[in-house]
């Protein structure tokens, strides 16, 4: 069990039900168990899971790129839900298991956005102006914008779901049982 009591999806108001409903079908979602946690703020779970639906179902960026940024930052945030939640269907098992911005099967704008990822992650000092310069060489600027939106939420709902433990297989009861 997480940390603190999910709310059951009954309980749930009908705006942010209806939110958690779009979402799944949309697979912008893959477990309901983090919003069922925040649902306890259910205004700032409305609009977390909204802008999450902005950042995918209105990206400007491909979908295939955006599951790949996901998967990487969830190594970085050991998010069980992230690692085995899939969003896309164009990211196969095998890109999954050589999941480095150095791996010559990714594309040459792949390789930059996933080394974005590693950098916004886990040496964000390090995204300094040649940073801009390379990525700009495969992204307009509009582009950059919403690769470093994006990765701000995977990196936040990553580590808010880690240290939640918003994932269904932990046997743990919760602390906060209210």
């Amino acid at each position: 069990m997480p940390a603190i009591r999910p709310l059951s999806l009954d309980e749930m108001p009908a705006e942010l039900g209806a939110e958690i409903n779009g979402r799944l079908a949309a697979r912008t979602l893959s477990s309901t168990l983090p919003v069922q946690i925040w649902a306890r703020r259910p205004e700032a779970a409305t609009a977390w899971v909204r802008l999450l639906a902005t950042l995918n179902e209105g990206a400007i960026l491909d979908e295939r790129l955006r599951e790949l940024v996901r998967l990487r930052i969830a190594s970085f945030t050991q998010c069980r839900t992230c690692q085995i939640g899939r969003k896309s269907d164009t990211v196969s098992e095998q890109d999954i298991a050589c999941l480095s911005s150095d791996d010559e099967s990714f594309t040459p704008r792949e390789q930059v956005a996933l080394r974005y990822a590693d950098n916004f992650s886990a040496d964000w000092f390090a995204v300094d102006d040649a940073t801009y310069r390379e990525l700009a060489e495969h992204f307009t600027v509009e582009e950059i914008v919403e690769l470093q939106m994006f990765s701000a939420m995977m990196l936040a709902g990553g580590r808010l779901a880690l240290v939640q433990r918003a994932w269904v297989d932990d046997e743990v009861e919760p602390v906060l049982g209210v």
